[in-house]
C-alpha cells in the first residue's frame, strides 16, 4: 500500500511526459515544478514573502520557465478554423419594438 501511495507517476503525482492541453482537451493538474525551475521563488515573490525585510532586501526574481509542448487530439488540426457569423445590419434610426402588456 505504501508503494502505491508513494508512486511518483500516480494520479496525484507527476506526469511521465508533461504537456499542455491543446485544441479539444481540458488541462489537468500541473505541478508548479513542471512549469518553472524556480517555482518556489516565484510563488514567494507573488505572495510578498520577505518583501518587508529591511536588513537584507530580496532582489528581483526572474522566472526560469520550462518550455512545454501542446498535445492535440488526433484529427483536430483541421477543426482549428474559426467560423465567424454574418455581420448584423441593424437600423440605427428606429426604436426597438416594445411588447404591449
Amino acid at each position: 500500500m505504501l508503494d502505491r501511495q508513494l508512486y511518483r507517476n500516480g494520479a496525484n503525482g507527476f506526469a511521465v511526459d508533461p504537456k499542455l492541453a491543446g485544441y479539444g482537451l481540458i488541462q489537468g493538474r500541473v505541478p508548479m515544478s513542471t512549469l518553472s525551475r524556480n517555482s518556489v521563488d516565484v510563488e514567494s515573490a507573488l505572495f510578498g514573502i520577505n518583501s518587508t525585510n529591511l536588513v537584507t532586501p530580496q532582489g528581483p526574481v526572474t522566472v526560469e520557465q520550462k518550455c512545454l509542448q501542446y498535445s492535440d487530439l488526433p484529427g483536430m488540426q483541421e477543426a482549428r478554423r474559426v467560423i465567424m457569423p454574418e455581420p448584423i445590419n441593424g437600423h440605427n434610426q428606429q426604436r426597438p419594438f416594445s411588447v404591449p402588456s
